[in-house]
């Protein structure tokens, strides 16, 4: 069994964490921070802030500095965040990595320049190149394949070539397109080489820690990452099995309705607190039917209630 990658800026559970909002739908940082806390003491090694599940791309860039800043202040670890800064604009990817950066954060999520679909890779190793050249170094980048939301792809071909035109700088990848396949052709051209391969599903850790990777970067982190710090600890064993056991549960029961909308309902009946059901259109709350069926079906999962939650305020 390879090793766990002892070097990896991120190695274990990442939440892809939830962005909380106010009536109004602006950024409501101290709910946000609040929970942010409770992951990093329930399992997660690090936070993936303004992503899919963050809803990243609803939100404007100074927003997204808000966000950014708003978590630092109020005592969330730079150290520990991964934000997203990949934007269909080279200009507005290159100035949130730079934001990131300056935030102090070591790493970011960069997804390809995703409008205009089918670019080659000729295309896309230019777009990076330039990203590279102007913010400056002093940050790594990891990329974002998640070519359901994004229709643009990573090949094994493209990541070798900036990584061998950008050493050190082009750090890992996070594998959301369901293929634990190329999860694994990535892991094995690359992890020796200490390059950090994260799952984007839960239903994948352990397999991909065995293969060398890092870790994940999941959304249903945001409620499940107790088991998923099991996993990342033990990775083989009784223990770890039955955790993983609870992963993939949890998956297909965060699966089964709208994700992002359903993660929100987890935690605001956990809370007990129905600002978390506060979204951004074009997503909307779960109907009355969906929110009883993700709630009973991580409950069936054995994922309830979550730590530092009572069943009866669970119960609201």
């Amino acid at each position: 069994m390879p090793p766990l990658m002892k070097d990896a800026l991120y190695g274990g559970v990442n939440a892809a964490v939830l962005t909380a909002m106010r009536p109004d739908l602006s950024p409501d940082l101290d709910r946000m921070a609040a929970h942010a806390r409770w992951l990093l003491a329930n399992g997660c090694t690090g936070l993936g802030v303004l992503g899919t599940t963050g809803e990243a791309n609803s939100f404007g860039l100074h927003e997204r500095k808000q966000v950014l800043e708003g978590l630092v202040s109020r005592g969330i670890p730079a150290a520990r965040m991964m934000p997203g800064t990949g934007c269909a604009s080279l200009t507005d990817t290159v100035e949130l990595t730079r934001h990131a950066r300056d935030a102090g954060c070591p790493g970011v999520l960069v997804l390809p320049p995703f409008y205009y679909k089918g670019p080659s890779d000729d295309g896309l190793f230019a777009y990076f190149s330039e990203v590279v050249n102007r913010v400056g170094g002093g940050v790594a980048l990891y990329l974002y394949n998640f070519p359901q939301q994004s229709a643009v792809p990573f090949t094994l071909d493209l990541i070798g070539r900036l990584r061998t035109a950008f050493p050190g700088v082009f750090r890992g990848v996070k594998d959301s397109g369901g293929d634990y396949a190329n999860m694994k052709a990535m892991c094995d051209a690359f992890a020796r080489d200490g390059f950090e391969v994260y799952s984007g599903s839960d239903e994948f850790l352990q397999r991909i820690l065995a293969d060398g990777g890092a870790g994940c970067i999941t959304a249903a982190s945001n409620a499940n990452c107790h088991f998923g710090g099991l996993v990342y600890r033990h990775r083989t064993g009784p223990d770890a099995d039955a955790a993983q056991a609870v992963l993939n549960a949890t998956r297909k029961a965060a699966t089964g309705v709208p994700l992002i909308p359903g993660l929100r309902e987890i935690i605001a009946r956990s809370a007990g607190d129905d600002g978390w059901r506060t979204i951004r259109p074009p997503h909307l709350k779960l109907s009355a039917a969906q929110a009883d069926a993700v709630w009973a079906a991580w409950g069936a999962a054995g994922a309830l209630p979550l730590p530092g939650f009572a069943p009866a305020r669970a119960a609201e």
